[in-house]
Parts: C-alpha cells; sequence; structure tokens
C-alpha cells in the first residue's frame, strides 16, 4: 500500500518537504515550470521462491539514499523511496535510479530481492504482516479483509500548485486523462500466482476500498471538504488522509498528489509518467489562470473509462471519457502527448517525453513485457526474475 496514503506524518519530501511550488508560481507567473517530485513502491521478495517476504525493515535498514529517504509501508513486505523537490526531469532520473540502485543493494545484502510491480506476482498479499505503526494497526482492523488490497505498490507524482483553489481546479482539469496516464503506467497483470486478465490489477483492487479511485468533480475546496466529511460520516475513511482518490491535492501544502499509477517497471518509465503528469498539469494550470472550465465528465463514464484502461493497458483499448470514443492504444498515447505538449514545451521535457514514449510503444509497457516473459515458458518465477532485472538496470 502508499504509507503517504494513510500515515498522517509521512515524511516524504515530495509530499510534505522542501519547496513544493516554485518561487515564481508562488509569485502568480503561471508559465515557469511546477516543481515535482516522485514517490515509487517495491515488494521484497525471496530470491529463491520469488514469493514476497515481510522482510522490507531489513532494506529499510541499511539503505542510504543521497538525495531522498527510504520509509516503510502499509505492509512489512514493502518498502518506499521519495526524490526530493525536483526542478526537472534529468534530477528526477538520477534520484530514481539511485533509489533502486540502493534498494537492490541493500536487499542483496540481506540475501533478498526487491522488485517494481503493482501487484505480488508470487507469494501471498494476505498474510503480509502489517508494519508496527498504530495507525496502520487501525486502518488494517478498519477495513477487515480488505487489508489484502492496500499490499499494492503504486507511483505517485506530487505537482506543485500555487494554491489550495488552484489545486482543485487543476484535479478537475486532470480528470480526463486518468485512463490514459493509467493505460501508459501498467504494470500487474499477475497476482499470488495467477494472470488476472488485466493490465493493471492494482488498479482493479485498490479500488475496491470505498475512498479510491477518480475523484469527483469538486469545483472548489468547499465541495472538496464537504465530501470528505459525508465520508467520514459515514465510517468509510478514519480521517481525511484515507481519501485515495487518484487525484488528491495535499490539505496543507501547496501541492497537487496524482496517484493513478502502477509503480513502474524502470526508472525510465517513471520519469515518463513524472513528465507526463507534470506536463499536463501545467497545461491545466494555464486554463485555469485563463477561466478555462474543467469538462464536466460524469463519474460513471470516468470509472468506466479507468476500468477498461486497467483491463487493457495501452495494448488494448483506451477509452476518452469525455468524448466517449474507444481509441486504440497508439491513438491513446498520441492524444496523451499531445495534450501534455503545451506544458511539456514550457517545462522542457517534451523531447524526452516524446522518446521514453516511443521507447515504450516499441517494447510495450511493463505488463505486457511480463506477460511476454511469462509466455516464453510458462514460469512466473521468469517474470519475477525479470522484473529484478528491470527495477534494478532500466528500460532495455
Amino acid at each position: 500500500m502508499e504509507q503517504h496514503s494513510t500515515a498522517a506524518g509521512n515524511r516524504s519530501t515530495t509530499a510534505h518537504g522542501g519547496r513544493p511550488a516554485s518561487a515564481d508560481a508562488r509569485a502568480g507567473n503561471r508559465t515557469a515550470p511546477p516543481t515535482f517530485g516522485v514517490e515509487e513502491e517495491f515488494f521484497v521478495v525471496d530470491p529463491r521462491t520469488r514469493g514476497i517476504l515481510s522482510r522490507g525493515s531489513e532494506v529499510l535498514a541499511d539503505a542510504r539514499l543521497a538525495d531522498g529517504r527510504p520509509t516503510g509501508e502499509f505492509s512489512r513486505a514493502q518498502v518506499e523511496a521519495n526524490t526530493p523537490v525536483c526542478d526537472g526531469a534529468g534530477e528526477a532520473l538520477r534520484s530514481l535510479r539511485a533509489a533502486r540502485e540502493e534498494f537492490g543493494r541493500s536487499a542483496g545484502a540481506a540475501g533478498l530481492s526487491v522488485v517494481a510491480s503493482g501487484t505480488p506476482v508470487l507469494g501471498d498479499p494476505a498474510s503480509a504482516l502489517v508494519s508496527e505503526d498504530r495507525r496502520y494497526t487501525r486502518i488494517a482492523a478498519h477495513v477487515g479483509a480488505l487489508r489484502e488490497a492496500l499490499v499494492v505498490c503504486g507511483c505517485h507524482v506530487h505537482v506543485g500548485i500555487p494554491d489550495r483553489e488552484t489545486a482543485v481546479a487543476v484535479s478537475d482539469h486532470l480528470r480526463r486523462w486518468l485512463p490514459f496516464l493509467l493505460a501508459v503506467s501498467a504494470n500487474s497483470p499477475f497476482h499470488a500466482g495467477r494472470d488476472t486478465g488485466y493490465a493493471s490489477w492494482r488498479t482493479v483492487t485498490w479500488n475496491r476500498l470505498p475512498s479510491a479511485g477518480p475523484p469527483p468533480l469538486l469545483r472548489s475546496p468547499a465541495e472538496h471538504d464537504r465530501i470528505v466529511r459525508a465520508l467520514a460520516d459515514t465510517g468509510a475513511i478514519l480521517d481525511q488522509h484515507m481519501v485515495y482518490w487518484d487525484i488528491r491535492p495535499s490539505d496543507h501544502l501547496p501541492t497537487l498528489e496524482i496517484r493513478v499509477g502502477d509503480v513502474a517497471a524502470t526508472a525510465e518509465e517513471a520519469l515518463l509518467l513524472a513528465c507526463l503528469t507534470r506536463g499536463l498539469a501545467a497545461g491545466a494550470l494555464t486554463d485555469v489562470h485563463h477561466g478555462v472550465p474543467a469538462p464536466d465528465i460524469p463519474d460513471h463514464a470516468l470509472r468506466a473509462a479507468v476500468w477498461r484502461a486497467a483491463r487493457d493497458g495501452l495494448e488494448g483499448v483506451v477509452p476518452d471519457p469525455l468524448t466517449g470514443e474507444a481509441l486504440p492504444g497508439a491513438s491513446a498515447a498520441d492524444r496523451l502527448l499531445h495534450a501534455a505538449l503545451p506544458g511539456l514545451l514550457t517545462n522542457g521535457d517534451a523531447d524526452l517525453t516524446a522518446s521514453l514514449l516511443d521507447r515504450v510503444r516499441v517494447s510495450g509497457t511493463g505488463a505486457a513485457r511480463q506477460r511476454a516473459v511469462h509466455a516464453r515458458r510458462g514460469s512466473l518465477a521468469d517474470v519475477v526474475d525479470h522484473l529484478v532485472a528491470e527495477t534494478r538496470e532500466g528500460l532495455a
């Protein structure tokens, strides 16, 4: 599960530290590239059985990240790394690579491996031990058997936004692109020893939680707060930090967290998701500044589009929840890149992002590559070995 999602006291620098919005943005310069940061969650696995193990504390105890911070997760079978607040893509990629390399080293020293997959390929997530944290214990008791839905790994992108009202407005603008971002990042086709039939099973299992999934159209911070109070009044959440929407404005800092993606198999794909997300957010900031209203996409249409993107990934059909079109994956990738392009040009990331997206088109998404490895010999152990290598070495 995502620690920053559940723990009120999370210390991630991307979410809560440093300088979440650039000085130019705070001063009202809407054309300044927003700062951003990335959080990634990983599974700890046994190199012999390839199943997940509740030994994340051993990996964390020896991990030394120069410019980020390793943290625990909901289950002891997971670890998390956070980049610092970044101004550019190069800085983010260096941090992403360094964290994976260091986790691989510290895991290896303990006789373990670390893999980037949205769900555990092998091993029983229901048996993963809950981390020794009072809040996690309360959440586990509160959700009952749904605790298994929390043993998943995501990639969360935080974008610096100048104020909460703007963050809510940008959230409304970004809703349309959730299925597209999910399709690009899909990396969880296998779960506990079986092929789920989905490209992102993490999305399906995670969205069983009552406060998860695409956010509603908010329109204002007051409406956001009203909906959160209603969730709390029903007992669906223990507090506001259990709002697990795919886009979530911070309640105390000028940031917006976009959390729809599976953890990326490689650092390069994590950067791709971050660049696309920041590009869309930068473009939305311009629209908000000029008074362009966010599209009123019905909740049911958006949830259905997210479900289809989770099932097919970029290799199938991606519905556009605004137009109703069922787009082939290649067309969906083109539409996503085109939508992000104004922001990517502002951020200076256009060429890099287009190149990374082309590499994913050629090699397939993380989910497609997992299935290709499995098709060779029918071995899920081979899939885990493949994930270990990609987590460490990057996109070939």
